[in-house]
């Protein structure tokens, strides 16, 4: 399929740089099979959710992923950079896969300085450059907790700087494992009142962990999406978490994963309609014509065009429907993107 059956045109006032509080006051459009669309907010989910339904959550927590610092390089003027941590490449995590910018500015075998850490560029793969930090990985964690700062998306970042709210903003109620250098942003809806509402209506939960990579949010450069290869993030599925899933589809009761993340993650784990303990590096591509073996439904945010995110969407509830969706969500002016509104879909 061409990339440009993806498309769609995004008014700029529609992106979202801050977050509505509280949390679960975020707009909800409803989009069950082909009925007409119903919008809400997040806090009607205990009204529109059916009793042994069963949410699945992602609890990875996010890192301060994003350095600013000055390269260096013998014989040349130093220039600001910045970088955002992707994913460690050594069980010490001190050599990690990381997008830097500005990227034509850095070559391999250039040093940089991020207030206390020093660091090497020592490799380039396609966007990514593979940075080396001259630490121990206990020194390099207490001094990334000093000097990092949450990685928010460059669309924020370049309209304004990250502050003291973004640090709880941009962080999930679910949050326990950390790892992460993006928010899984479907989730950033849910507060604890929300939640409790949500188990006194019979609504059951079971926690996976992806840690979402800065590579989930980049957008496909392909022409056809089939071209595109997507970028491995490391998950795991706890044996309790693959019996509550199992159980609850054996039950008939519907399985929705709270993200994208989520998703891509149970799905991953999937074996004839059942779900597998699981754990390591997931790299599936969810395209037009996927089979969805678990997930009976998706909460997610609006999306870029031209995303892996959005083609997701579509082949989960079809390529007519996702057009729709995104046609109310625009018209309707539904805020897009992380700290944007969601959505509740149900094919």
């Amino acid at each position: 399929m061409k990339l440009t059956e993806f498309d769609f045109e995004l008014p700029e006032e529609l992106i979202a740089l801050r977050p509505v509080k509280p949390r679960s006051s975020s707009r909800l459009l409803l989009s069950r099979g082909l009925s007409p669309f119903r919008d809400f907010h997040f806090y009607d989910l205990p009204k529109i959710l059916s009793s042994g339904d069963r949410l699945v959550i992602n609890d990875t927590k996010v890192i301060a992923a994003r350095l600013r610092g000055v390269r260096q390089r013998p014989g040349s003027e130093g220039c600001h950079i910045s970088v955002n941590l992707d994913q460690p490449l050594n069980n010490q995590k001190t050599t990690w896969l990381a997008l830097a910018r500005p990227a034509r500015r850095i070559r391999v075998g250039d040093r940089a300085e991020f207030g206390h850490i020093r660091a090497r560029f020592i490799e380039r793969r396609d966007q990514f450059f593979v940075i080396q930090f001259c630490h121990s990985r206990e020194e390099f964690e207490t001094l990334l907790m000093d000097s990092g700062e949450m990685p928010l998306p460059p669309y924020i970042t370049s309209a304004r700087p990250p502050d003291a709210a973004d640090s709880n903003d941009y962080q999930t109620v679910f949050g326990e494992r950390n790892g992460a250098v993006a928010s899984p942003t479907a989730s950033l809806h849910f507060d604890e009142n929300l939640l409790n509402q949500l188990r006194q209506s019979g609504i059951q939960f079971s926690r996976v962990t992806l840690h979402v990579g800065a590579g989930t949010f980049l957008p496909i450069r392909c022409d056809t999406i089939d071209d595109h290869e997507m970028y491995a993030e490391w998950g795991e599925i706890s044996e309790q978490a693959a019996d509550e899933i199992n159980q609850s589809l054996a039950a008939g009761k519907r399985v929705i994963p709270i993200g994208t993340t989520a998703l891509r993650l149970i799905e991953t784990a999937a074996q004839n309609g059942h779900v597998q303990p699981w754990r390591g590096q997931t790299q599936l591509y969810i395209k037009p014509g996927f089979d969805f073996e678990v997930a009976k439904g998706l909460i997610t945010n609006f999306h870029l065009p031209g995303t892996t995110l959005l083609v997701l969407v579509a082949a989960f509830v079809g390529i007519h429907r996702f057009r729709e969706i995104y046609r109310h969500a625009v018209s309707h002016r539904y805020r897009f993107l992380s700290y944007g509104d969601g959505s509740l879909l149900l094919p």
